[in-house]
């Protein structure tokens, strides 16, 4: 089985599907003849050409606008905003129509927008945000974050598949650092459905996107120094979320730390913390922990940026003081 990078499976994702259905195609700047700001539409546009592989102008609200019509006409746009941060310019679209029009009409609206997303790169402030949660919080919009590659390239095909609105966060700082064994056959990672990427029985750590690899790391740091068994829950989808998965693994240590890189402030592991409260309070042997971003905005430079950030050492830190509770 080939080992490729994060970004590649994208890529292969795209082409894949580009292949599968000529209904999909793909909208953003310059994606086309140079590639992407990251390279990952490299190669696309000598192969389907300009009707399939759309340079636009940079107005993410024409490319959402664009895609939502598309999409209601029967076709399947995958759009890339160049950076996550922009999508405030396309806010409207997204959430105004893209989220309400099957609501309002009963048309399927089967589009995808890529979303380059996080820190990690001294992007400064408006070039790495997680706005997941912005997202999250509307009905009508599904949400993917995947953390390794066999997952990016899964959850892109079924997310263009899919006849609903779906946001990909694919975050940047994985795309070239993280590899795994991907298949060349064909497979689906389902929308909705987490995973455990660590077994565990002395406490829980969920995560999703770039944090799963932080938690794994503290999980096994931590079995290393005291033979505590760590169980890492990777969410893989925001919306529709796993629940199951999470009340059964914290049912089952009865400790529980959420951690993302997005702000601590208002965050998704807060509604994951209420979801925990309400549905395994009882279970719980201690306090439920946060581990997530500073609430300020992301420096540019590289030591602050890195001081804002969730990582290793802070989930492990947290992690002791939940295990001795």
């Amino acid at each position: 089985m080939p080992v490729i990078t994060y970004l590649e499976a994208i890529q292969q994702g795209l082409r894949e599907e580009m292949r599968r259905d000529a209904a999909v195609f793909l909208l953003g700047e310059d994606i086309g003849v140079y590639g992407g700001a990251f390279k990952v539409t490299k190669g696309l546009f000598d192969e389907f050409g300009a009707a399939r592989v759309i340079d636009t102008p940079i107005s993410e609200a024409a490319i959402i606008g664009a895609s939502v019509g598309a999409a209601v006409r029967g076709l399947r746009p995958v759009a890339e905003m160049q950076f996550s941060d922009f999508i405030t310019d396309g806010f409207n679209e997204t959430v105004n129509i893209a989220a309400t029009t099957y609501f309002r009409w009963h048309i399927p609206v089967p589009m995808v927008v890529r979303m380059p997303s996080g820190a990690g790169i001294s992007g400064g402030p408006s070039h790495s945000r997680n706005p997941e949660v912005w997202f999250a919080h509307q009905p009508g919009l599904k949400i993917v974050c995947p953390a390794t590659a066999y997952d990016a390239k899964g959850l892109l095909k079924s997310a263009i598949r899919d006849n609903n609105p779906v946001l990909y966060f694919e975050h940047k700082n994985l795309y070239r650092r993280i590899k795994d064994e991907v298949p060349e056959e064909e497979y689906l990672i389902p929308i909705g459905k987490a995973k455990i990427s660590r077994e565990g029985q002395d406490a829980t750590i969920i995560a999703y996107g770039a944090a799963v690899h932080y938690a794994i790391d503290a999980a096994n740091k931590i079995s290393t120094d005291t033979g505590k068994s760590v169980e890492v829950i990777d969410l893989r989808s925001l919306v529709p979320l796993d629940v199951e998965a999470i009340i059964t693994s914290v049912r089952k240590t009865g400790r529980v730390l959420i951690t993302h890189e997005d702000n601590l402030t208002a965050g998704f592991g807060a509604e994951i913390a209420a979801l925990i409260s309400d549905n395994a309070f009882a279970y719980l042997d201690a306090p439920i922990k946060r581990v997530a971003a500073k609430d300020i905005p992301v420096p540019f430079a590289h030591a602050l940026e890195q001081f804002t950030l969730p990582d290793s050492q802070r989930i492990e830190t947290t992690l002791r003081e939940l295990l001795i509770f």
